[in-house]
């Protein structure tokens, strides 16, 4: 997730290591806030692995600043992640949001279509977070009003989505042809 989202707002434009740490965490901070610790042995990765340049540039006020730029590889890379994301960018809310945030730069309306059809499918199948056996329970089922409210939370969510994914995909299918 993370090299997913220091590769898609690099594709946007080139930015410094404090910048980049700000728009990931404005994206992702409330469930897991970025570290520093975390995030230069990620560009370190990137780096080496030639997805991404470092430049020095005159800071604006004081000391150099390192700007991160995206290679051509590294776009190339980006748009095959976003092409093919893993089971869990498409089953965890979180990751989704991430692919989500970037899924413009995979260009092809048809390849866009495929990955939301993807999310589609995996939202489709019956699930809850409390089971009887194997049957999911649902919010109808509990007198405990916090177990209903989970429950009642999540359905309103996943019928919007669903709604929203539905006729993005239609959408996707009527400009491509």
């Amino acid at each position: 997730m993370l090299e997913l989202a220091i590769l898609g707002f690099l594709y946007d434009a080139p930015l410094h290591g404090y910048e980049l740490r700000k728009r990931i965490t404005a994206l992702t901070g409330h469930v897991k806030p970025v570290a520093e610790s975390t995030l230069y042995p990620a560009i370190k990765r990137l780096e080496k692995a030639e997805l991404l340049e470092r430049a020095t540039r005159p800071g604006s006020v004081a000391a150099p600043r390192h700007e991160l730029t995206l290679t051509e590889e590294g776009r190339r890379e980006l748009r095959r992640r976003l092409a093919e994301p893993s089971r869990s960018d498409i089953t965890d809310e979180n990751r989704w949001f991430t692919v989500l945030a970037f899924l413009r730069h995979l260009e092809d309306p048809g390849a866009q279509a495929t990955v939301l059809r993807r999310r589609l499918a995996f939202l489709e199948e019956p699930a809850s977070f409390f089971y009887d056996g194997d049957r999911p329970l649902r919010a109808e089922e509990f007198d405990d009003p916090f177990r209903r409210g989970i429950l009642t939370i999540a359905r309103a969510t996943s019928e919007a989505e669903l709604a929203w994914l539905r006729e993005t995909v239609a959408s996707l299918d009527t400009g491509s042809r």
